[in-house]
């Protein structure tokens, strides 16, 4: 593989169409405002480089960027891209990685609106996303140790794996199918609302108005705090350790948990044939 190393690259499509290179300690930044400047690149290594510019590595395949800072203005910095292994970067562009296949997410802090849209298979490990409407649209994800910092996350995502995570999101998982999130936190408002098959394992579920409208919803040894008018309209089966502030119209199916401040069965438009069962003390 041919090094370039130790350069400057302002000018648009520096390095375009490039193949088998490794790219250690350049900059791709100056007053040329220059764009795309990797893109159609094939078998690169990218390490140790700063990215100012936008569109820097669209149609690429086969890459891996390890050490690299993208700043905000590196807008959209992967799209269409194929094969891809992200390792302790920094991505703060908006819109970052959309429509892109295979592509591993390790240690990254990840500043992006918009980030992680429309993708087909996704790993990410031990990082931190900061971003609104992330993931949307995107499918067969697994995940592990995300802090997450948004609003709307995952809405109309598909096959998607969560574990150990922190999600600090106002109405995640709108929309979903095939979701499993086992030994995290999830905070927010309007959690799960029209979501089909999401599963929840040993977590922690924090905010108003949580998992209506679910169809098959199902709820593994989970803790609720300040979550009031939980399950409206919702085919569900849950055990729940602790209390649930209040549990209003459930569809069908079974909850059993410590205590319930109120259960509410009333003005439905649809059969409320929900059990809500106290366990005894």
């Amino acid at each position: 593989m041919k090094e370039i190393k130790n350069q400057t690259f302002p000018n648009e499509r520096a390095l375009y169409n490039i193949n088998e290179a490794i790219i250690d300690n350049c900059s791709f930044a100056g007053k040329e405002d220059g764009e795309s400047a990797l893109k159609e690149a094939k078998n690169i290594k990218v390490i140790n480089s700063y990215f100012d510019l936008r569109y820097p590595f669209w149609h690429v395949v086969n890459a891996k960027l390890n050490n690299d800072e993208m700043t905000s203005n590196c807008r959209a910095a992967l799209w269409y891209a194929k094969h891809i292994n992200i390792q302790d970067c920094k991505l703060h562009g908006i819109k970052a990685v959309r429509e892109c296949y295979d592509v591993n997410i390790d240690n990254c802090h990840i500043v992006s609106p918009e980030f992680g849209w429309k993708n087909n298979k996704i790993n990410l490990n031990n990082s931190f996303v900061e971003s609104e409407y992330a993931f949307f649209g995107s499918k067969n994800i697994k995940m592990n140790k995300l802090n997450l910092k948004g609003k709307y996350s995952f809405q109309y995502v598909n096959n998607l794996v969560i574990e150990d995570g922190y999600l600090d999101t106002k109405d995640a998982f709108w929309h979903t199918k095939d979701v499993v999130v086992i030994n995290s936190s999830i905070v927010g408002e309007y959690l799960g609302w029209y979501s089909k098959n999401l599963t929840l394992i040993n977590c922690l579920i924090k905010g108003t108005q949580p998992l209506c409208y679910c169809d098959n919803l199902k709820l593994i040894n989970c803790r609720m705090e300040n979550t009031d008018l939980s399950f409206e309209n919702s085919k569900v089966n849950a055990t729940i350790i602790g209390n649930v502030e209040s549990i209003k119209n459930v569809r069908s199916g079974k909850i059993i948990v410590d205590s319930c401040g109120e259960i509410i069965n009333e003005d439905s438009p649809y059969p409320v044939k929900g059990k809500v069962i106290i366990r005894q003390k």
